[in-house]
């Protein structure tokens, strides 16, 4: 039993595939399946049930891929250890995302932290919550950039800075007029939202909830930006977090971006860890530089 052998079948218990769990580990279908039949006859078990339409784990292969998360997990803290003491600006991290942020924070801050740790290579992934947190949770990443608070005794948050909601209008409506907006001034409004599963839709509804608006039911979009183009196009207003609003604007401009006024409605964004990895330095440093970068 070798440890390759153990990433081959977590990764067929994720894909239930066995081409899709093969180029997720780099090698050749023929290569995986060999090496996890030769797993199975190691232990003396099936792990994995095989036919023609259909891939699925047994019951003793559920427990054994259990297992073989915490390994893989203890190893790559292991291997956070050694990189730690050499030099915890050096070496990868695998860094998740929430789309809601990704596309706007990123180009602000990648390359003040490329110029600033050159020895750090970051490979960015984009997810929804609830993905995030999973692969958070099993190792397959090291650091999440989302929005707080997330409730876990096994994760452990860096603050990084609020973020205030404009509202977004089509430029031809009254609301466009106005400098600041209310809550009040949302009241019977219908506001367009993203779709299930985005965290910011949760926080959207709040705002809508408390200011006596309510949701557009027959649209919710994938995106920020096909919601910017829902109002662009006329067809409804929506929130977009302060990232998101464009720093130049033409007069030509479909759209309108109105701040709030006091008190704003806003969201914590920040960074989100296994409690007691040993890279907390690295995160530490990270998390200083992109807060000099946004205040």
């Amino acid at each position: 039993m070798n440890l390759r052998e153990l990433e081959y079948l977590v990764a067929v218990d994720e894909e239930l595939h066995f081409n899709r769990a093969a180029e997720r580990c780099f090698v050749s279908q023929p290569t995986l399946s060999g090496q996890l039949k030769k797993l199975e006859e190691e232990l003396g078990v099936m792990l994995i049930e095989r036919n023609t339409r259909k891939v699925s784990m047994t019951d003793v292969g559920t427990a054994v891929v259990q297992q073989a998360r915490k390994i893989l997990k203890e190893v790559k803290a292991i291997k956070e250890i050694t990189i730690s003491f050499d030099d915890p600006m050096a070496s990868e991290l695998q860094v998740g995302l929430i789309p809601t942020i990704a596309p706007y924070l990123l180009p602000r801050i990648i390359p003040e932290l490329k110029k600033k740790f050159p020895q750090l290579k970051l490979w960015l992934h984009e997810h929804l919550t609830s993905v995030l947190l999973e692969k958070l949770k099993n190792a397959d990443l090291d650091l999440l950039i989302l929005a707080l608070p997330i409730n876990s005794d096994e994760l452990s948050e860096i603050d990084l800075f609020k973020e205030n909601f404009w509202l977004a209008v089509p430029s031809h409506t009254s609301l466009s007029k106005k400098n600041k907006i209310q809550m009040i001034d949302l009241n019977e409004q219908e506001m367009l939202l993203l779709e299930e599963g985005h965290c910011l839709r949760g926080q959207a509804l709040d705002v809508c909830f408390s200011a006596g608006a309510t949701e557009n039911n027959t649209f919710r979009a994938t995106s920020l930006e096909t919601l910017r183009c829902m109002v662009g196009e006329g067809i409804g207003m929506t929130l977009l977090p302060e990232l998101a609003i464009p720093k130049k604007r033409k007069q030509s401009d479909t759209i309108s971006y109105i701040p709030f006024s006091d008190p704003k409605p806003s969201r914590h964004i920040g960074m989100l860890y296994r409690h007691g990895s040993y890279r907390e330095e690295t995160y530490e440093k990270i998390a200083q530089v992109i807060k000099e970068i946004l205040s």
